[in-house]
């Protein structure tokens, strides 16, 4: 019987978790606040930063918007970031992105300070995170880790393998599943018999950024499969990296798209500025 883990389930009992720790910070007169930057009229960004409001409504996060012009420059950016690193109210900071061309995404993170930096992309909390140290982990790689976690699925002494290797998704992937005790193996478009080593994985993580390139001949029998991949299909449905109707008759658990991996990426962003609190 294939389980079919359940990302929205999961999702809402960490949200539930965290309404009740805010609820119990606010008795102390502890307030979380985070502040989420958007440059520009990027329509998925506005889907994806709504989501994040709601997300603190229901939690109880205060959330402080700034919709800023795509016309910026990058200085005024960087120094509205400055103003939200001194401000003590605020425990967290978000700039959305893709940014517009004309700013330099990679100064942007450097800028926020590392005690603020939510999202775990500055290069200070992947560093502590590849040396086993505390800080803020990447939010949808934390998210994963939580599916496989709450699924009963035991992630020590298994062979991994994590199929992309960008620093949002597949670097941090590979640390996190390697500080569970996984054997781990990163594979990309470069590697050689990519099938041959799909096929060894216990647990198969994929965030190859191509719509259902993974089907049922890279799959292990029994294997668990975790598809990050969000795309729209030739009838504009959603699906993922994963043949979901090809290998779904193959593997012990698997992730679907929507309602796999999406709504936790929001619930382990709600929980780092919960902790960025402590």
């Amino acid at each position: 019987m294939v389980k079919i883990i359940d990302g929205k389930q999961i999702s809402k009992e960490i949200k539930d978790e965290l309404k009740a720790e805010v609820a119990a910070l606010k008795t102390q007169g502890k307030n979380v606040a985070l502040a989420v930057i958007q440059v520009g009229e990027d329509p998925a960004s506005s889907v994806y930063v709504n989501n994040k409001k709601k997300a603190c409504e229901y939690i109880g996060i205060e959330s402080l918007a700034f919709h800023l012009p795509e016309t910026i420059t990058e200085e005024e950016l960087l120094q509205k970031i400055e103003e939200l690193n001194q401000d003590e109210k605020v425990n967290g900071i978000l700039v959305q992105l893709p940014l517009p061309k004309h700013i330099d995404e990679d100064k942007v993170i450097k800028t926020i300070v590392p005690e603020k930096d939510v999202d775990g992309f500055h290069p200070q909390s992947v560093g502590a995170l590849s040396i086993g140290q505390k800080g803020f982990v990447s939010c949808t790689p934390a998210g994963v880790i939580q599916l496989l976690k709450r699924s009963g699925i035991e992630i020590a002494g298994k062979e991994c393998v994590v199929i992309g290797r960008s620093n949002i998704v597949g670097k941090p992937m590979a640390l996190l599943l390697l500080r569970e005790n996984g054997t781990v193996t990163i594979a990309h478009s470069k590697t050689k018999d990519l099938k041959e080593i799909a096929k060894r994985a216990d647990i198969l993580v994929v965030a190859v950024g191509k719509p259902k390139m993974i089907d049922s001949s890279y799959i292990k029998e029994g294997a668990v499969v975790i598809d990050v991949g969000i795309h729209r299909d030739e009838n504009n449905k959603l699906c993922g990296d994963v043949d979901y109707d090809d290998v779904v008759e193959h593997v012990s658990a698997i992730t679907p798209v929507p309602g796999g991996v999406g709504p936790m990426t929001i619930a382990m962003l709600m929980h780092n500025c919960v902790s960025s609190i402590k």
